[in-house]
């Protein structure tokens, strides 16, 4: 935990001592009365905190903010739902990475119980986000959406009003990349595709781009069918096969190193 975030709501009160965030202060940072230490606010400012009074019920502070909290990079990662046993990891060094939104679907040859996993419903995987982004001193969480499939999740992200044709493939953005990572049918490497992709001297704040994972199966035939109609193109990252989460790794840095952000 590189700096300790807070619901906007939460800066007026004291914190408890019970909670870990307190914790952390007192027995890991080991500040006292009048010390200060990197604070945020979830999804708006970072700056340092002043503990003004540590007392029986809690952590008093003075929060000053001092930047913008390293906003998201444009990133969607469109993820084929990993072992529920990956997820936590994989949401922490997602948002670590600084991916803006993480949509996890269902696929054809995913396992179909990995989908009833309760880690979203309890909690545990906007702990694990804002893990992620307190760990990379980063006030911004990612966005996450489940979707069933991918063609429910292809839907939701390109509405079929886009189009001016028959094709979803017509509906590619100037202002959009897409791409499918894909060992079997690669068009590209996904790092070559990047480099031609990316206008010259675009900020790269204009361009979102879309990367879609498979889970540790793949895709099936069809389900590449739905990305190439999407205007996705197949890209490879080398002849090894990786697990779910190492993939989504090695996708982010590709595409970061791409945009000149590592």
């Amino acid at each position: 935990m590189n700096i300790v975030l807070f619901l906007r709501e939460e800066m007026e009160k004291t914190l408890p001592l019970k909670d870990d965030r307190a914790k952390h202060i007192l027995k890991v940072l080991h500040k006292q009365t009048g010390d200060s230490f990197d604070a945020g606010i979830i999804n708006g400012e970072a700056g340092r905190a002043e503990i003004t009074a540590i007392t029986d019920e809690g952590i008093s502070f003075d929060f000053l903010p001092q930047s913008d909290g390293k906003p998201l990079y444009p990133i969607t990662l469109i993820i084929g739902f990993p072992r529920p046993i990956q997820l936590k990891r994989l949401f922490r060094d997602v948002a670590g990475l600084g991916a803006s939104r993480l949509c996890l679907c269902g696929t054809e040859l995913g396992e179909k119980s990995y989908m009833d996993s309760n880690i979203v419903e309890r909690g545990a995987a906007y702990a694990a986000l804002v893990d992620g982004s307190a760990q990379a001193k980063s006030t911004h969480i990612p966005e996450l959406q489940l979707f069933p499939s991918v063609k429910a999740c292809l839907s939701e992200l390109f509405p079929a009003k886009e189009c001016t044709g028959s094709s979803a493939a017509l509906c590619t953005a100037d202002t959009d990349i897409r791409v499918m990572l894909d060992n079997v049918k690669p068009e590209s490497t996904l790092f070559g595709h990047m480099q031609k992709s990316i206008p010259k001297n675009a900020p790269t704040s204009a361009i979102m781009t879309y990367a879609a994972i498979g889970s540790e199966r793949g895709w099936t035939d069809n389900e590449r069918s739905l990305f190439a109609e999407a205007g996705f193109a197949s890209c490879s990252m080398g002849i090894r096969v990786l697990r779910t989460e190492t993939a989504a790794t090695v996708a982010m840095s590709l595409i970061l190193q791409s945009m000149g952000l590592l």
